[in-house]
């Protein structure tokens, strides 16, 4: 699992009003520990983002064709399949 996923779980964890305030707090301070140690890296996060919304976008049948085409114009030009 990529740190970007971890961090995407402890951030969700962090913000559910159902987690218990004991799992926020351990959700935070790993969260902190990952930043602090460099596991984050905050360029492949925002690129790994782009890349989870482009490919949304192809499998969500409420986007318009010139819509999906432009997400896999740029899913292609990063090299990734969809």
């Amino acid at each position: 699992m990529s740190a970007g996923n971890v961090a995407r779980g402890l951030k969700a964890a962090i913000s559910n009003p159902y987690t218990s305030e004991e799992a926020k707090q351990r959700a935070a301070e790993r969260l902190q520990a990952m930043e602090t140690s460099g596991q984050l890296n905050q360029e492949q996060i925002h690129v790994d983002n782009v890349v989870i919304g482009h490919k949304a976008a192809l499998a969500n049948p409420n986007i318009s064709a010139e819509a999906k085409l432009h997400s896999a114009k740029v899913l292609e030009s990063m090299g990734i399949p969809y």
